[in-house]
């Protein structure tokens, strides 16, 4: 173990990346919904060049209303403002008062998604890092095996692992999205925003985990 870093250092670095990640984009930080939306890439981009029309609310407001009014062969009526139903008889310096606040306006534009050219660098971005440390470590060797652990504890059969390997995908991609996230986006992101769901989400992972080590320990 001598050529990896200290644990802390480990621990700081993804303390550093997540913090950072929030900070700057204002968003979850999850790799499994980075590869979601980039394998969906097609469709997140008309999705965005959707939202560069309609950056202004109001005028979203309109189109909508518009589009309404052309498909049930109605007049379009002006969008009635969130609180004219909870004001009537007021007066309209009140009505300015209660409408939104830039502040809020921008909370509602925070809870997009995260661009997707930023979602495919975060993704390199890992390929990168991972590459970069191995050669920094000189531990870097091209293999198209899991180890002689794999091999010993499951098997040393080349159509065998690939097979489980194809299997093991899938369910980790099944359950990260099942649960609303993977690891990074629970365990990083959702724990230190202190989100109930990703506390038990995060300790289902980990238990798991711990559970099937026992067992290929213990009992294959």
């Amino acid at each position: 173990m001598s050529n990896y870093w200290p644990w802390w250092a480990g621990a700081v670095g993804l303390a550093v990346v997540t913090i950072n990640y929030t900070i700057t984009t204002d968003r979850s930080f999850g790799v499994s919904s980075a590869w979601d939306r980039v394998l969906h890439w097609r469709a997140e981009r008309r999705v965005e060049r959707m939202e560069g029309e309609f950056t202004d609310d109001r005028a979203l407001a309109e189109a909508l209303a518009a589009a309404t009014a052309e498909h049930f062969g109605t007049h379009p009526v002006a969008p009635t403002p969130p609180y004219a139903a909870s004001t009537l008889g007021s007066s309209p310096t009140h009505a300015r008062d209660v409408s939104s606040t830039p502040v809020e306006r921008a909370s509602v534009a925070s809870r997009r998604p995260a661009p997707l050219v930023s979602q495919a660098a975060l993704l390199l971005s890992i390929f990168l890092g991972g590459w970069l440390a191995a050669v920094t470590a000189g531990r870097f060797e091209l293999r198209f095996d899991m180890g002689d652990g794999f091999r010993e504890l499951v098997t040393d059969n080349p159509a065998q692992m690939i097979g489980l390997l194809f299997v093991g995908g899938v369910l980790v991609g099944f359950g990260t999205r099942l649960a609303g996230g993977c690891s990074s986006g629970h365990g990083l992101n959702g724990c230190g925003r202190l989100h109930p769901d990703s506390f038990l989400a995060t300790a289902v992972f980990f238990g798991a985990a711990v559970l099937v080590s026992f067992l290929l320990w213990k009992v294959i």
